[in-house]
């Protein structure tokens, strides 16, 4: 096997006005990418392993696997039961979690700096080792039917759901992450194993992590658990992007006091050279309290209590959408007061001070997000996986303050357009019908 191969990364302009991010990363011999950065103001670790495949990658048959073994692994490993790991999470203090998203799953612990190798023996056990039992499968398949269940009783998370479903129909994409009450009951321990195998390899994970720490001290630590892991060459393909359904869905729901909302377009990958630019789009639109809609549909007309728009970026398309909830009797104006919101953005320039005022909203909120080890972990791992490099804050303020209202215009007119629209409806609709020509703006 090759040699380990460290580099220190630079982040920043040596003449930028912040100082610069101590980020280093080293490739193990069997492929494993190992990330950090050195905080040393702060008394805390953030380790995690990211692996680099979600829910989008799976099969029809086989949706919700991610999820599943995402769970599976806190069930126990080859020497330790999941009691012990959560007695000795416990005993150090730490804060173990994991997640599972359409592209990518992370187990991840936080832990005082003095818990290092401990933490590093847990994270790296229930990664490595998971048995995958058949009677912790039965029960966690029941777990995870309640889960699907109480989701699909939230109406917020069952309207995005259904948007999410429709918008990219027939694709892994729009897929529940969750899985359904038909996969998940199907999977079994050799099904299990073998889609362990396939992802959790070294070409396919990025180990990170942040706080109070020392590159070659950690790497050497990592390597003492991780370098048994089987070298692989190759990370796995993904597909063609999916093509976006302009749907228009009612989903009649007669128990709904309100009427849920998702109104959404196509938007632009997660490396898009114009992401910033619509960053600050989904800001002005709806992304705070003094967002267009929020003043518009709540402040103004008090139409919803809840109100927002979002960005969904992916490796390879996204999506902007418009959430809000309303009583049935007012859906169809709040409908049209948002479609009045999105062609303003289209035939209006937005003033200077708008523009600068979402700007100061989105570097701070990039700023802030910076500020624990946690979050710089997580930070390192998504740049690594989406960009092959790591931007500094100064870089990513530029690009941000560069955006001019003729660029913004430009994207409304790009993304707003009522042909690639799709809405969603849930609730108490009773006759209310809506056509593709409501949807001009």
């Amino acid at each position: 096997m090759s040699a380990i191969l460290t580099e220190a990364v630079p982040v920043i302009d040596p003449t930028a006005s912040s100082p610069s991010r101590n980020i280093r990363k080293t490739t193990l011999p069997n492929g494993l990418l190992v990330l950090t950065e050195s905080m040393p103001h702060v008394r805390s670790v953030s380790m995690g392993a990211w692996i680099g495949t979600g829910s989008r990658d799976e099969s029809a048959p086989l949706n919700g696997i991610s999820h599943f073994v995402e769970h599976m692994v806190f069930k126990g490993t080859t020497s330790r039961s999941a009691q012990q790991l959560a007695r000795e999470v416990d005993t150090i203090g730490g804060n173990l979690d994991a997640f599972t998203g359409k592209e990518m799953v992370c187990f991840n612990i936080k832990v005082l700096d003095e818990n290092v190798p401990p933490a590093l023996d847990l994270l790296a056990d229930l990664t490595l080792h998971p048995t995958f039992t058949p009677e912790d499968i039965a029960r966690e398949q029941g777990v995870i039917l309640e889960e699907i269940k109480m989701d699909e009783d939230n109406p917020d998370y069952l309207v995005h759901e259904l948007f999410t479903q429709n918008f990219w129909k027939n694709d892994a994409l729009g897929r529940p992450i969750l899985g359904t009450t038909k996969t998940v009951p199907t999977f079994d321990q050799p099904t299990l194993f073998d889609f362990y195998r396939n992802r959790f390899t070294p070409a396919n994970m990025v180990f990170s992590a942040a706080g109070n720490l020392h590159h070659d001290a950690f790497v050497a630590q990592v390597a003492a658990k991780f370098s048994d892991l089987a070298p692989t060459t190759q990370p796995l393909e993904s597909g063609k992007p999916p093509a976006s359904t302009p749907h228009i869905t009612l989903k009649r729901k007669k128990s709904l006091e309100q009427v849920q909302l998702c109104l959404g377009v196509p938007a632009p990958p997660v490396n898009d050279p114009d992401r910033y630019g619509v960053y600050l789009l989904n800001t002005m639109l709806g992304g705070g309290m003094s967002s267009r809609l929020f003043q518009s549909i709540r402040e103004d007309q008090g139409l919803a209590y809840s109100i927002y728009s979002e960005m969904n970026p992916f490796r390879d398309t996204g999506s902007l959408s418009v959430y809000a909830g309303t009583s049935v009797d007012k859906t169809e104006k709040l409908l049209k007061l948002t479609l009045l919101e999105l062609k303003r953005l289209k035939e209006e320039t937005v003033s200077e001070a708008e523009l600068k005022r979402a700007q100061d909203q989105l570097k701070s909120n990039i700023v802030i997000g910076l500020e624990s080890s946690g979050s710089r972990m997580a930070n390192l791992a998504r740049q690594q996986m989406y960009f092959g490099r790591f931007f500094a804050v100064d870089e990513i303020t530029h690009e941000i303050e560069a955006v001019t209202p003729e660029t913004v215009q430009r994207l409304a007119r790009q993304l707003f357009r009522p042909e690639v629209m799709a809405l969603t409806l849930l609730g108490n609709l009773g006759t209310m019908k809506i056509e593709r020509e409501h949807l001009d703006c």
